[in-house]
């Protein structure tokens, strides 16, 4: 398998997806937007495209002119049917590359909240009922045409989607391990500052190594799914 990650920021890396890809023997290549000279590779050069999340608005265009070209890149990855997966920011992406509209959301959400999957046609990926996930974000989107909701939550309607058979964008980050959370506190601790859907940074460094496991399960069915045979 050959995997392309597409990276924001250095604080937010694939997480717990890494030992998922491993397990598959997986190469690894990364565009990482935040170095110099960051280049693209060839739509089709991967067996799953992979976006990660970032302090970035999809809208910012003018600060960060290579916005454009990674999502006429997204959209042209899914539409070959290469499994796709965006997490955060890369869900965004997808729904922007595909005309849906990005913007901000009633509700900053921070921290370990429940989403709630919805009902969905047959052979589309089915999120539980209800499981608490992590949250890093402000902003939220439309869904794009032909796109279908897998999940929502009390501060989001749109938490999860599915274009076609293997793409499939996630507003929340399945693949947080503490070391990635960590991170975002370190480098985003600004963002705390109350709310009803923000928790405290004592708050978040306080979940267990169980709730990340239970996260990272359904993160590695996520990844079961898009790469499926």
């Amino acid at each position: 398998m050959r995997a392309h990650i597409l990276q924001h920021v250095p604080f937010e890396d694939i997480g717990s997806m890494a030992p998922w890809l491993a397990a598959r023997h997986a190469t690894l290549r990364y565009t990482r937007f935040f170095e110099p000279d960051a280049a693209l590779p060839d739509v089709g050069e991967a067996d799953l495209v992979i976006a990660m999340g970032g302090p970035m608005s999809v809208n910012d265009d003018a600060r960060h002119p290579w916005l454009a070209a990674e999502k006429r890149f997204v959209r042209e990855t899914v539409e070959r049917g290469v499994p796709f997966v965006g997490v955060c920011l890369g869900a965004q992406l997808l729904a922007s590359a595909f005309g849906a509209r990005v913007y901000p959301n009633r509700e900053r959400e921070i921290g370990w909240f429940p989403v709630e999957g919805r009902p969905v046609p047959a052979g589309r990926f089915a999120f539980p009922a209800r499981e608490a996930v992590f949250h890093w974000h402000g902003e939220t989107f439309d869904l794009p045409n032909n796109a279908v909701r897998l999940a929502s939550s009390a501060a989001c309607l749109n938490q999860a989607f599915q274009i076609g058979e293997r793409a499939l964008g996630l507003q929340f980050h399945l693949e947080t391990t503490p070391e990635s959370a960590s991170g975002l506190v370190d480098h985003c601790r600004d963002e705390l500052t109350g709310g009803l859907f923000v928790q405290s940074e004592d708050a978040l460094r306080a979940v267990g190594p169980e709730t990340y496991a239970r996260v990272n399960r359904l993160m590695a069915a996520v990844l079961d799914y898009v790469a499926r045979p």
